[in-house]
C-alpha cells in the first residue's frame, strides 16, 4: 500500500517496533507535524477472542472523562414521555414512524440512535442499514432504554461504544490531538480498562494481544500491555 508523504514522515520519527508506555505513545503523537484539521486519536486493541463464538463477543460503552471533542448528532425513536425527555435533554431528532421512514429513505446523518424497548420492533426493520454502521440500538450499550433523557445526555457528553470486529480488533476514538496529554491519557486509560473489564468468561489464554494509539493520518504507536489483564 502506498503511503502519503506525511504518513511516511511521521513513521520515521519513532521506532515502530518499540513498545511504549501510554504516556510515551501520546507524547509521540503530540510531536507529529499538525494537519489542517483537528485529527481524532484512536486506540486499537487486538484481543484474543473468537468473535464467531457468541460467548466471546466483546461489546460495551462508556463516557470518556474528557469527552470526544466531537459534536454528536443523536436521534431518538420514542413516543410519549420518553420522546419529551429526549427533546428536553437535547436530542437532535425525535420521532417514531416518521423518523423510521426517513431512515429507510437513506437518511443516516447521525452518530447515535437511542430507542425505547417498545420502539425496537419497528427499529429492527432498519437492521440492514444500521447494523453495518454500528448504529443499531442495543441494551448492552445503554441505547435501548426508557430513560431516554439520561441516554441522550450521556451521548452528548462523550459516550463511546466499542465492539470487537470479526478479526477480534476494537477501535475506539479517545479524543482529538488538540487535547492535552493528560486528557488523552485519562480517556485512553478509561477505554482500555473498560475493554479489559468486558473480557468474556469463555475467553482463554492471553486476552489483550496488542494495543496501539494513532491519529487520523498517522501510523500506530505500540502501547505496552504489560500491566493489562493477562492470564
Amino acid at each position: 500500500m502506498r503511503r502519503s508523504k506525511g504518513y511516511t514522515a511521521r513513521a520515521e520519527q519513532y521506532d515502530r517496533e518499540q513498545i511504549y508506555s501510554l504516556d510515551e505513545a501520546i507524547a509521540i503523537l503530540k510531536k507529529f507535524p499538525t494537519m489542517k484539521f483537528d485529527e481524532t486519536v484512536e486506540t486499537t486493541m487486538r484481543l484474543g477472542v473468537d468473535p464467531r463464538q457468541s460467548d466471546q463477543n466483546v461489546r460495551g460503552a462508556l463516557s470518556l472523562p474528557h469527552g470526544t471533542g466531537k459534536q454528536v448528532t443523536v436521534v431518538v425513536v420514542a413516543t410519549g414521555d420518553a420522546a419529551e425527555q429526549a427533546k428536553t435533554a437535547g436530542a437532535d431528532h425525535v420521532g417514531f414512524e416518521d423518523l423510521i421512514e426517513r431512515i429507510k429513505g437513506g437518511w443516516l446523518e447521525f452518530d447515535t440512535m437511542i430507542a425505547t424497548p417498545a420502539a425496537m420492533q419497528k427499529v429492527r426493520t432498519l437492521g440492514r442499514l444500521l447494523g453495518p454502521r454500528g448504529l443499531m440500538p442495543n441494551p448492552k450499550t445503554g441505547t435501548v432504554t426508557e430513560n431516554t433523557g439520561e441516554a441522550v445526555a450521556a451521548a452528548k457528553a462523550g459516550r463511546v461504544e466499542f465492539r470487537a470486529d470479526r478479526t477480534g480488533c476494537v477501535h475506539v476514538p479517545v479524543g482529538k490531538i488538540s487535547f492535552t496529554e493528560t486528557a488523552l491519557a485519562e480517556n485512553s486509560n478509561a477505554v482500555i480498562q473498560a475493554i479489559i473489564r468486558s473480557r468474556p468468561p469463555a475467553t482463554k489464554g492471553i486476552y489483550v494481544l496488542s494495543c496501539t494509539l494513532s491519529t487520523t493520518m498517522s501510523p500506530g504507536v505500540k502501547v505496552s500491555t504489560r500491566e493489562m489483564a493477562r492470564t
